[in-house]
């Protein structure tokens, strides 16, 4: 099929700045008040996004430190291996008992690269406790509140996103969600929704060393460039109403740890109900992904190949991954994994990516589809999300019942931005 727009007088980057435009036009139509468009905080936010984006990835010194962050992995991968091989033999990396004839037969996703997430989560508790990681959250909270006219409550909430998971970021600002506006409440869910927890950073890193090293570094430099696009998207499909003020973060919330031991030990039991809802999760959404395909197959073939649900995905955000950047014979196979983690979740996307192997995308492209999938944008987390944020505050119940879905609208559009900056950024 094709696309008509000549592209070779568009060009990439001007594809992607396009994107950039259409993605905020798309947030203003699902606008709840049209007439307040923030247009100063859309230019303001998106030359911030390029800031960032280059001055993480083509600064020496940061381009240096983000990609020796691959040493990390190593050692996480090879500590962890140490745990699984000694729990579950073989079966968690450890030596086989038997002559091994196909080394890649060997490779575990259960017993092998998952229990990653159970010892880095017990890992970030300890570094919280040791305030490493706090630090880091409320400069970036600091940061955020200064530059993009947030209160402080959102702000914590918002930068915690970057390392902490959809539920528990809120826990830091638990006395002030009943206080929190409608628009404050939105971004909130927003940012959660175009973010992804450090918990998950390494096992999406593993999953993608075949395809492409140091992608680590990737991972956090998307997860941090969306935080502004989804307070911007979140701004732009839900204005605050004039003379509200912004709540502030005040004295907010932790996890008051007792200890460093109660610390980890808290951490490994989070992680280890996150392992077993992933393995869960993938589980019930393949086989469910599976059935769908069987049924649509009933169909016969159509334009010449049978119907499947990544076929479906495919034609449905093709345009989108086009507007970020990708080219057109590119953007269906992208749109199709862009279509698995909405439908599914992003880490099925990102095994999905790692079996297409190097040669599927050209290295923008990559990189565009790598930045576009990193984020929490799925029906699962609509309820997760749902359910953490009403028991953290029933009486916000309806609000988070009405913006949650709305907020996934708002969470895709920021990641497809955060795909178009790259798109626009990049320089091989």
């Amino acid at each position: 099929m094709d696309l008509p727009i000549d592209l070779g007088a568009l060009g990439p980057r001007g594809q992607s700045a396009l994107g950039l435009v259409a993605f905020t036009a798309i947030a203003w139509v699902f606008s709840s008040n049209k007439a307040r468009f923030p247009a100063f905080a859309v230019l303001w936010t998106i030359a911030a996004q390029i800031a960032i984006a280059a001055l993480l990835l083509y600064l020496p010194p940061a381009r240096e430190a983000l990609g020796s962050l691959q040493i990390v992995v190593r050692a996480l991968q090879q500590a962890t291996t140490a745990g699984t091989s000694f729990v579950f033999g073989y079966l968690g990396g450890g030596a086989a008992p038997f002559e091994v004839t196909n080394d890649g037969a060997m490779f575990n996703f259960a017993f092998q690269a998952l229990p990653l997430m159970i010892f880095f989560s017990g890992l970030s508790a300890l570094l919280w406790h040791w305030r490493v990681l706090k630090i880091i959250v409320r400069g970036f909270a600091f940061l955020l509140e200064r530059g993009f006219r947030v209160g402080g409550a959102v702000a914590l909430a918002s930068a915690a996103n970057t390392f902490l998971g959809m539920t528990e970021a809120p826990l830091l600002i638990r006395p002030f969600l009943s206080k929190v506006s409608r628009s404050e409440l939105f971004i909130i869910i927003t940012a959660g929704f175009a973010t992804v927890a450090g918990t998950v950073m390494v096992i999406y890193a593993t999953i993608l060393s075949n395809v492409a090293p140091s992608m680590l570094g990737h991972i956090i430099v998307a997860s941090i460039i969306s935080v502004p696009a989804a307070i911007l998207m979140a701004q732009v499909m839900m204005p605050e109403d004039k003379g509200v003020t912004p709540t502030p973060a005040g004295a907010a919330d932790d996890f008051k740890y007792a200890s460093s031991m109660d610390a980890f030990m808290r951490g490994v039991s989070d992680g280890l109900a996150l392992y077993l809802n992933v393995i869960a999760s993938l589980i019930a959404f393949t086989a469910f992904a599976a059935l769908i395909n069987i049924m649509l197959g009933g169909a016969g073939d159509v334009a010449g190949a049978p119907l499947t649900i990544e076929r479906v995905f495919g034609w449905m955000f093709a345009p989108f991954m086009w507007l970020a950047g990708v080219p057109w014979d590119e953007a269906f196979r992208a749109g199709s994994l862009m279509g698995v983690k909405t439908a599914v979740n992003e880490l099925v996307a990102y095994v999905e990516l790692s079996k297409l192997g190097p040669d599927a995308f050209t290295e923008r492209t990559f990189l565009i589809v790598i930045y576009s999938l990193c984020g929490f944008t799925n029906f699962a987390s609509l309820g997760i999300v749902i359910g953490g944020l009403t028991s953290l505050a029933p009486d916000r119940r309806h609000d988070v019942i009405q913006l949650a879905p709305r907020a996934m609208i708002s969470g895709t559009l920021s990641t497809l931005m955060t795909g178009a900056v790259i798109g626009l950024i990049w320089v091989g």
